[in-house]
């Protein structure tokens, strides 16, 4: 989700002004209730339907004057394994390319790489349904694996966590998402952190959703390329293909407003399936996806 690794350090949404943040919104009831999570940081309480599945092909990047750091490929899976719980799976490849200008000792030093980064496991529950005056509330719990080289930089050299809670509320065409978390590292030179973040999006009939979201987070040690606490506006969107609706193009961009100055960007592929009549298998949507 998501949610995106970085390679010396974490890179997820925060919320710099405090450790909790609230949202709760008492709005009409949807016809329909959508997930949200890539391209925008701000992840959802909704996991994938019962023995549904999702994949991802996507490259990020996501810096600060220190140092950027950047996704791809990374290939991302999630799968409905039981009611109201999602497994979900990273296997990222990546770079890092710090700036090492002294301005920013004893971050943004060494030389650049690139390959296997951190593996990302985790497990999404919706424990309160949506309902006509109240969100879905559930939680995302990662477990960021110490798969990439630490010599290189290129993962952290131990287990880390991120602990957040997100909140979803549907009205029509509208979406409005939430929530905030901790991450938990232990390893020299991070430091645990709070973050959180706020998305609305909009979508246009079948084919189009766009979004707007603000991000927060606070240090995140000199180790990682947020040495400072920032906040981000992001843009983006999804565009359903039309020869398969379960096929998307995805798309964000985002700049710090306040804090330190940071870049964030993401593009994907994606595809879902699942045991509904009609569906395709994954090896059917990839054909797909390659097909002229």
């Amino acid at each position: 989700m998501r949610r995106y690794l970085n390679l010396r350090g974490l890179r997820t949404p925060g919320f710099s002004s405090g450790r909790c943040f609230f949202f709760l919104l008492l709005l009409l009831v949807a016809p329909r209730l959508w997930a949200q999570g890539p391209p925008y940081q701000t992840d959802d309480p909704v996991p994938v339907d019962l023995h549904h599945y999702e994949f991802y092909i996507f490259g990020s990047a996501d810096g600060t004057p220190a140092e950027m750091d950047s996704l791809g490929p990374a290939f991302e899976f999630n799968w409905g394994a039981i009611p109201r719980v999602q497994l979900h799976a990273i296997l990222p490849w990546g770079s890092i390319n710090p700036t090492n200008n002294p301005a920013y000792l004893p971050g943004g030093t060494g030389a650049s790489a690139f390959g296997l980064t951190d593996m990302e496991l985790g497990a999404k529950i919706a424990y309160i349904l949506e309902s006509k005056y109240f969100p879905q509330v559930g939680t995302f719990t990662m477990f960021e694996m110490p798969t990439g080289s630490y010599a290189k930089g290129l993962g952290v050299g131990q287990v880390w966590y991120r602990l957040p809670v997100w909140l979803q509320k549907n009205f029509g065409p509208w979406l409005l998402d939430g929530g905030a978390g901790e991450t938990v590292i232990s390893q020299g030179g991070y430091r645990d952190f709070p973050y959180g973040g706020f998305l609305l999006k909009y979508t246009w009939g079948d084919r189009m959703e766009f979004g707007g979201e603000v991000f927060a987070h606070g240090k995140e040690g000199f180790a990682a390329p947020q040495t400072e606490a920032s906040t981000m506006i992001d843009l983006g969107g999804v565009y359903h293909l039309k020869r398969n609706p379960n096929e998307q193009f995805l798309f964000a961009y985002g700049h710090s407003v306040a804090g330190q100055t940071e870049n964030y960007a993401y593009a994907g592929m994606y595809w879902t399936w699942g045991k509904d009549k009609g569906s395709a298998p994954p090896t059917a949507l990839l054909w797909q996806a390659a097909s002229p």
